[in-house]
């Protein structure tokens, strides 16, 4: 099921049936921190679900009214950044179709234009005569993730909490690393199948990626605390460039907000203290 060695498939426009009554079209919005495109997932073949609708690009909407052929009545998000939603309300105006998601947050940026009609609760299941979905929320690279649960299939269709081809960036004062180790270790707990990311390839052999996932972040947890060590009393921009040595410059921008969510998740754990922006480990 792993699509991971077959990056030629990952066609932006191009309409791919990747499991039963489930078919993908990537958005043309690619990027380094979005990989060939924002993935949007169609459920269904005689009443659509569609999830993720993406940025709100004209071709892409086009293609998603095509795909579905009159047949949309459900339009679904993980989450509302700007590659994932603002897609979501032209196509609920177009369709008439129902929008399910959990509404923009305060903080980062955020897409305003999403207004949901159904704030979908944990476990909450969209069943149909064709597929259920069920609601997994997901917190930690945002407050209001969710990733939906494709039951029968045990396929996880997991927005940005899990990418293909890139780590996910944790940007706080919404995102939280706390809450995304533990949305990450809750996955190993759903008897999961293949994972189907917001940005790369279906995934196969799930908890051994949530197994990388979690070893990655400790790792680069391990780095931060040795930077602090050695460089007490540094601010954050002072450890970035130590911390993310094995990161290209041009992504630092980003790496920075990770880098905050590290600092603050060894506050909350008492294992750092911050003090006008300057770290200290806490001794005792």
């Amino acid at each position: 099921m792993s699509e991971s060695s077959a990056n030629q498939a990952l066609i932006p426009g191009e309409l791919r049936e990747i499991a039963p009554a489930v078919k993908r079209l990537i958005a043309p919005n690619g990027g380094p921190m979005t990989g060939p495109g924002t993935n949007t997932y169609l459920f269904g073949e005689h009443e659509l679900a569609v999830l993720d609708p993406g940025p709100a690009d004209h071709d892409h909407l086009a293609r998603i009214e095509a795909a579905c052929a009159g047949r949309c009545r459900w339009i679904l998000t993980t989450h509302t950044h700007p590659d994932h939603s603002p897609g979501a309300a032209p196509l609920a105006r177009a369709t008439g179709a129902t929008l399910i998601g959990l509404a923009a947050p305060r903080h980062g940026p955020q897409d305003r234009t999403f207004r949901p009609d159904v704030e979908p609760a944990d476990g909450w299941r969209l069943a149909t005569g064709e597929f259920t979905l069920r609601a997994v929320h997901t917190p930690g690279h945002a407050s209001n993730h969710v990733c939906w649960l494709l039951e029968g299939q045990r396929m996880l269709f997991t927005g940005d909490h899990v990418m293909g081809g890139s780590t996910v960036v944790i940007g706080p004062p919404d995102g939280n690393m706390n809450a995304y180790l533990a949305s990450l270790e809750r996955l190993k707990t759903l008897g999961l199948a293949a994972l189907a990311p917001g940005h790369g390839p279906v995934l196969d052999a799930p908890d051994d990626v949530v197994d990388a996932l979690v070893h990655h972040r400790l790792g680069r947890e391990a780095k931060v605390v040795a930077a602090i060590d050695a460089h007490p009393g540094a601010t954050r921009d002072t450890l970035l460039p130590v911390v993310y040595a094995d990161t290209p410059a041009h992504l630092h921008a980003l790496a920075a907000q990770s880098l905050q969510a590290h600092l603050d998740r060894l506050v909350e754990n008492g294992r750092a203290r911050a003090e006008d922006g300057r770290y200290t480990l806490a001794r005792g």
